[in-house]
């Protein structure tokens, strides 16, 4: 009895212990969520996050629109995965690091907000460096890049970008392009390393461990990689042979061999996947007739399936509606053939609210594949897992002062004066001696050209704007230069579609030149000088130095068919070197054709864009270092030569592939 007693008066404390234990297992289990753990496989945790995703939730993560539509009640309605900054888009003008952190920071409270809260993931077109923000380093495009032939140089940019990325809150870029450009008439050249396959791989296997991190010799090859906060997701473009259409057209059609396209356009594409890249980016191009954004073969069992890529593919910027003329015909039917051929994320920067509705109906009716649909969500997510986007979805605040920090204006110097090519020095001309480095100790120099004193010009495209701007004036017509001494530093205003930018001081050539000659040295400036009064003090100047080059452009409007120098360029060069002993520095995305001026040429400097770090020019011409880069491009005498490459039977350019003269730092002893 006593036993029994006893044994029923514990009962009730024994009792309530249980039912505790079960709550909190009960507790526990709630608030356990197996993708919201690290430390589980990556794998695991795609799997675990998908298995809880309704129809719309999914839709949402394959879909990317533009910042202008990011509204929290957009995100949280449409459960939107990505959000991008077009060409010249930021939050305000002159946005700080901050508020673009600012900005990104509320997308992400309302993305995080939703019922299972995964974040956006913000990209840009960073591709010479963070290039739509304010006070950012600008380095030299990619074709000045591949003239270094330096691939730790490359990786270096690749690091810096990143920081400067992430420095605005945004962990993915659009870049890098690993375009082999096989005709420079094409408005995308500059974005292109080389005409030359193995160079093309040599540099898109630096940027992306530079952009991304190093990727373990152990990791499984083509799973994306992001190695931590201070790196970014990169993204290969544009998917395959947009550098090889026909004439240099934009968007145009490649017509190639399977086994051409495979050996001239393809294999950079093996070296991304292999680095870990994260996504790639699918091309407007046609191949053989067949549209990019709608060719299954290439995109899903040739780079998905033989290739191992495991990252996701995004289109282009509104490319699905494109794949038809006029674009935005059949827009329904365009939807399921693009995803169906492979397209994981849609850059649909507009129209989402169609796009939505589209694929959910169709997903209902059986037009589009549910499997199709779970590949791509895995895909999105095995990203944003992999680079750690759950565990650290806002931007880091102490990494702000990144953004166009001294470390990295010194590398964009040091890649200026990489980049840029000789290709005469003095040959040809009265004694025929070398011309440069030139004097520092001049007594009297002038200084000419429209792109002498003027960093958007210097910068070219995707700078501050898709097209890029000239950066001259306060109005974008004619020059204001300040009172002299030898550094000048001012802010350079634009007017593009009457808006006012304005850029970053970064240095332009003249600037350079200015900080570069002794003090005593007297500088005459023009743009576009009177032949007059060159003729009238000849006899003063100990030289010239004619800048000049092409107006910035990107894509399709820089297709160019003639590739002349424009105007007034010509008449500038005729007139003063004609007079005055002359280096001519051509600033531009791609070779021009120059023979007919070379002769009156004493020196010619192939500086293509070399971004805000105009000192680097002034290093090589006045012999600080030595010229050192090598043509990443055949050099044709005319466009009637076109298409003409390093390799070709018919091989007659005016410089060949690889050709640039060297020289040593100037002995100052």
């Amino acid at each position: 009895m006593a036993m029994q007693t006893g044994c029923c008066s514990a009962a009730p404390a024994v009792l309530l212990l249980l039912v505790v234990a079960a709550a909190g297992a009960s507790v526990a289990g709630a608030t356990y969520v197996r993708y919201k753990d690290h430390k589980q496989p990556i794998q695991a945790r795609v799997e675990d996050l998908l298995g809880r995703m309704r129809i719309e939730e999914k839709i949402g993560q394959m879909t990317q629109i533009e910042r202008h539509n990011a509204s929290s009640a957009v995100i949280e309605k449409y459960f939107v995965g990505s959000v991008l900054s077009g060409g010249g888009s930021a939050p305000s003008e002159k946005a700080s690091a901050a508020t673009w952190q600012e900005m990104i920071t509320k997308m992400q409270k309302a993305a995080l907000s939703t019922r299972l809260g995964i974040p956006i993931l913000y990209g840009i077109d960073a591709v010479h460096g963070n290039n739509n923000a304010y006070n950012a380093t600008i380095f030299p495009h990619n074709v000045g890049l591949g003239a270094t032939r330096d691939p730790d140089l490359v990786k270096r940019i690749g690091r810096a970008t990143a920081l400067e990325a992430r420095a605005t809150g945004i962990p993915y870029t659009f870049a890098p392009c690993v375009a082999v450009c096989r005709d420079p008439r094409w408005g995308g050249c500059y974005e292109s390393f080389s005409e030359d396959t193995k160079l093309v791989q040599l540099m898109t296997s630096a940027v992306i461990p530079g952009l991304q991190g190093d990727v373990s010799s152990k990791h499984p090859r083509g799973v994306p990689f992001v190695g931590g906060t201070k790196h970014v997701a990169a993204c290969a473009k544009h998917f395959v042979g947009d550098g090889g259409t026909h004439h240099g057209i934009s968007a145009n059609n490649t017509v190639l061999s399977f086994h051409d396209l495979m050996r001239i356009h393809m294999p950079p594409y093996y070296d991304a996947v292999i680095k870990g890249v994260s996504s790639v980016m699918i091309s407007y191009s046609s191949w053989n007739g067949v549209k990019m954004h709608e060719n299954k073969y290439l995109i899903t069992q040739i780079l998905k399936e033989k290739m191992h890529f495991r990252g996701f593919v995004i289109t282009d910027w509104q490319a699905v509606d494109k794949i038809t003329t006029p674009p935005h015909k059949h827009y329904y039917h365009s939807i399921q053939e693009t995803i169906h051929a492979g397209i994981d994320m849609v850059m649909i920067p507009f129209d989402y609210p169609e796009f939505v509705a589209d694929v959910q109906a169709q997903v209902m009716r059986g037009a589009i594949k549910m499997d199709r649909i779970n590949d791509a969500v895995s895909r999105i997510l095995r990203v944003k897992f992999a680079m750690g986007l759950f565990e650290n979805p806002f931007p880091e605040h102490s990494l702000t002062g990144q953004l166009g920090s001294k470390e990295h204006r010194e590398l964009a110097r040091e890649a200026v004066r990489k980049s840029l090519v000789l290709l005469k020095n003095g040959k040809g001309r009265k004694d025929g001696k070398p011309v440069l480095p030139l004097s520092k100790k001049a007594k009297k120099i002038l200084v000419v050209g429209t792109h002498a004193h003027d960093l958007g010009l210097q910068c070219g495209g995707w700078t501050k704007s898709w097209q890029g701007q000239s950066g001259n004036g306060i109005t974008g017509h004619g020059t204001y230069l300040p009172p002299s001494p030898p550094r000048l530093s001012f802010t350079h205003l634009l007017v593009v579609d009457y808006c006012t930018y304005e850029y970053d001081a970064g240095t332009t050539i003249l600037e350079a030149i200015k900080s570069a000659v002794d003090k005593k040295t007297i500088i005459d400036y023009s743009e576009h000088p009177d032949k007059g009064n060159v003729s009238k003090n000849e006899d003063e100047y100990d030289y010239a130095v004619v800048v000049v080059g092409e107006h910035p452009y990107a894509a399709a409007a820089g297709d160019n068919l003639n590739l002349t120098i424009p105007g007034p360029g010509p008449e500038v060069i005729r007139k003063v070197c004609e007079l005055v002993k002359c280096v001519v520095v051509l600033v531009s995305g791609r070779p021009l054709v120059v023979e007919p001026y070379l002769d009156t040429m004493d020196a010619l400097v192939a500086a293509w864009l070399p971004g805000t770090e105009g000192h680097g020019v002034a290093d090589v011409l006045f012999g600080d270092h030595g010229f050192s880069g090598k043509l990443p491009r055949t050099w044709v005498r005319s466009v009637d030569q076109l298409p003409m490459n390093y390799g070709d039977k018919l091989y007659d350019p005016l410089f060949p592939f690889g050709f640039g003269l060297t020289t040593k730092p100037a002995d100052r002893s």
